[in-house]
């Protein structure tokens, strides 16, 4: 399969479009961090080997069609990318951390459909 020109995808890879929620009531981070937010996810899907087919920074949460590699399970996956960019916001703005007194920046859970071929 070819998107808009990209090289063929393994028709093994998990191909998911999944859907984080963020914690409502942290909206207001969410917009000081957004470039960074960006960033952070590009770097550690890109670390991972996903590849970003799709993605939309909404205001309360994200929507992403990635490709994941077979050898990591999508479940493994989501707890690493929302664990370590939870990690990585509050690392580059410590100020949100002691603001809000924990590091728990995402919702629970994610919408993860599998979308294979």
């Amino acid at each position: 399969m070819v998107l808009d020109g990209k090289q063929e995808l393994q028709s093994s890879a998990h191909q998911v479009g999944v859907q984080i929620p963020h914690c409502i009531h942290r909206k207001e981070i969410y917009n000081q961090v957004r470039k960074d937010l960006i960033e952070i996810v590009k770097r550690l899907c890109k670390y991972k080997g996903v590849e970003i087919l799709e993605g939309h920074m909404m205001p309360d949460h994200v929507h992403m069609l990635v490709a994941i590699p077979p050898k990591i399970s999508v479940s493994s996956f989501m707890g690493y990318l929302k664990g370590k960019s939870a990690l990585m916001i509050f690392e580059k703005h410590a100020n949100l951390k002691y603001k809000y007194g924990n590091r728990k920046f995402w919702a629970e859970g994610y919408y993860g459909p599998y979308m294979g071929y």
